[in-house]
Protein backbone atom coordinates (compact mmCIF):
# COMPACT_ATOMS: atom_id res chain seq x y z
CA UNK A 1 0.00 0.00 0.00
CA UNK A 2 1.40 3.39 -1.05
CA UNK A 3 2.20 5.61 1.61
CA UNK A 4 0.00 8.04 0.59
CA UNK A 5 -3.07 6.06 0.84
CA UNK A 6 -2.31 5.35 4.83
CA UNK A 7 -1.61 9.32 4.91
CA UNK A 8 -5.31 9.96 3.46
CA UNK A 9 -6.76 7.04 5.59
CA UNK A 10 -5.27 8.33 9.33
CA UNK A 11 -6.51 11.82 8.24
CA UNK A 12 -9.97 10.90 7.53
CA UNK A 13 -9.85 8.50 10.40
CA UNK A 14 -8.89 11.23 12.71
CA UNK A 15 -11.47 14.20 10.86
CA UNK A 16 -14.27 11.59 11.42
CA UNK A 17 -13.22 11.13 15.30
CA UNK A 18 -12.78 14.78 16.05
CA UNK A 19 -16.32 15.29 14.22
CA UNK A 20 -17.76 12.92 16.09
CA UNK A 21 -16.18 14.03 19.54
CA UNK A 22 -17.07 17.59 18.82
CA UNK A 23 -20.52 16.06 18.04
CA UNK A 24 -21.04 14.08 21.13
CA UNK A 25 -20.02 17.01 23.23
CA UNK A 26 -22.28 19.45 21.45
CA UNK A 27 -25.16 17.05 22.38
CA UNK A 28 -23.72 16.73 25.86
CA UNK A 29 -24.69 20.72 26.62
CA UNK A 30 -28.36 20.60 28.55
CA UNK A 31 -30.58 23.47 27.08
CA UNK A 32 -28.40 24.12 24.31
CA UNK A 33 -29.41 23.95 20.69
CA UNK A 34 -28.40 24.94 17.31
CA UNK A 35 -31.17 25.85 14.75
CA UNK A 36 -31.23 24.34 10.94
CA UNK A 37 -29.86 27.91 9.91
CA UNK A 38 -27.07 27.52 12.39
CA UNK A 39 -25.34 24.46 10.95
CA UNK A 40 -25.97 25.88 7.62
CA UNK A 41 -23.91 28.66 8.79
CA UNK A 42 -21.49 26.34 10.73
CA UNK A 43 -20.89 23.95 7.57
CA UNK A 44 -20.33 27.09 5.06
CA UNK A 45 -18.18 28.67 7.50
CA UNK A 46 -15.93 25.68 7.32
CA UNK A 47 -16.43 24.93 3.06
CA UNK A 48 -15.45 28.82 2.77
CA UNK A 49 -12.42 28.97 5.19
CA UNK A 50 -10.99 25.37 3.49
CA UNK A 51 -11.70 26.23 0.41
CA UNK A 52 -9.37 30.04 1.09
CA UNK A 53 -6.76 27.92 2.76
CA UNK A 54 -6.43 25.62 0.01
CA UNK A 55 -6.45 28.00 -2.56
CA UNK A 56 -3.45 29.74 -0.42
CA UNK A 57 -1.54 26.79 -0.34
CA UNK A 58 -1.73 26.03 -4.27
CA UNK A 59 -0.93 29.69 -4.66
CA UNK A 60 2.44 29.17 -2.74
CA UNK A 61 2.94 25.96 -4.25
CA UNK A 62 1.81 26.99 -7.91
CA UNK A 63 4.36 30.37 -7.45
CA UNK A 64 7.15 27.78 -6.41
CA UNK A 65 7.09 25.94 -9.06
CA UNK A 66 7.41 28.06 -12.07
CA UNK A 67 10.18 30.36 -10.91
CA UNK A 68 8.27 33.45 -9.38
CA UNK A 69 9.63 33.09 -5.60
CA UNK A 70 12.94 33.16 -7.80
CA UNK A 71 12.33 36.54 -9.39
CA UNK A 72 11.82 38.51 -6.38
CA UNK A 73 14.87 37.21 -4.74
CA UNK A 74 17.31 38.90 -7.64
Amino acid sequence: MKPIYILIVALGGLAVIAIGGAMWMWNQLEGVAISPMGWLALVLGIVVASAVGGGLMFLVFYSAHHGYDDEIGS
